[in-house]
């Protein structure tokens, strides 16, 4: 079977740092090569990938901002649907924009919808529901609206993830610095508590990040910026907890399973996939306030560090996801 994955091309693919849509796509397109699938990879040309890539892009537009962004979106796209009687399945991590062809080509596009940015995108996925194929990253993240092949959850490569039953003494906050993410009460937990937190991730809103965390950086929180694999697999395994107080139903959050690869225990705001991420009591504690999660800190050691790994092993793996899109592939090829 051939297969296109189409990737974003907001950041290589895999990214640098951030970019979750292409670790994705980059994570689904090594897990099939792997399986044996013929697989091109349409991303930035400075993307790494054991199939063959095809790129018109030289490199992210956010990490190269003197392209536009549309224009850049448009060639990389065209340049995939113009070849598209090359392949058997088209998998589109693109979002909507690509499924404005679908109704032009014969190959079967699926979609996994990485999340819905506004309630403003989904009359484009509504007019090609019969068309296409469509794949939530969550059971809690559907479009009452929509038709969905499958549910796959996003899959790790786990061997990027060391295990850690000695955990340091500190929480960590990882990810986007924005309201969303709950950089503030991720602080505010840490104050309330006495612990020592680290944050890292990319500022996605400087005037939060000016407001909301610069005032309080010192020896007890302390910003360590974006993070790298490797130095992300040292900051969450080391973490004695992650701290994810989201203030939005979030689709999926990637560092939740990361923190669980490596033993780490997660205390999230109970919104969004996280009930599907996180086993109440077993993996990690849902909360539902600041005080609930200062109560979740002081009771973090009940938790098993290996239990973590073992339930993020076998629900958030690479292989696991690309089984099931296969799986999802074949059902298409049925039809």
């Amino acid at each position: 079977m051939k297969i296109a994955i189409l990737a974003p091309v907001a950041w290589r693919t895999p990214p640098r740092h951030y970019g979750p849509w292409e670790q994705i796509a980059s994570n689904v397109a090594e897990g099939l090569v792997k399986a044996g699938m013929e697989v091109t990879l349409f991303a930035t040309a400075d993307s790494l990938t054991n199939g063959k890539l095809d790129a018109v892009i030289a490199s992210g537009y956010e990490e190269d901002r003197t392209q536009d962004a549309k224009v850049a979106e448009c060639l990389h796209i065209s340049n995939l649907m113009e070849k598209a009687n090359e392949f058997d399945i088209i998998h589109n991590h693109f979002d909507f924009l690509p499924l404005t062809y679908s109704g032009l080509i014969n190959t079967p596009v699926i979609t996994t919808i990485h999340g819905f940015s506004s309630q403003k995108i989904i009359p484009v996925y509504k007019k090609y529901n019969d068309k296409g194929y469509y794949i939530s990253i969550s059971n809690s993240d559907r479009s009452p609206e929509l038709s969905y092949l499958a549910t796959v959850y996003n899959g790790l490569n786990t061997e990027e993830f060391s295990f850690n039953d000695s955990p340091e003494d500190y929480l960590l906050y990882f990810g986007r610095i924005h309201h969303d993410k709950g950089t503030a009460e991720a602080i505010e937990i840490a104050l309330k508590t006495k612990k020592r937190l680290l944050i890292a991730g990319i500022i996605q809103d400087q005037a939060y990040f000016d407001s909301k965390v610069k005032p309080h950086l010192g020896d007890q929180i302390e910003f360590v910026g974006h993070a790298g694999p490797e130095k992300r697999n040292e900051l969450l395994g080391k973490a004695c907890a992650l701290l994810h107080p989201i203030n939005f139903r979030e689709p999926f959050g990637l560092s939740v399973a990361e923190a669980m690869l490596c033993g780490t225990p997660v205390i999230a705001f109970n919104k969004g996939s996280m009930p599907e991420l996180i086993q109440d009591k077993k993996s990690g504690f849902l909360v539902n306030s600041v005080g609930e999660a200062c109560i979740a800190v002081e009771n973090i050691s009940q938790i098993n560090r290996s239990y973590c790994h073992t339930w993020a092993k076998e629900n958030f793996s690479k292989e696991k996801m690309v089984e099931d899109y296969i799986k999802a592939y074949k059902q298409i090829k049925d039809r």
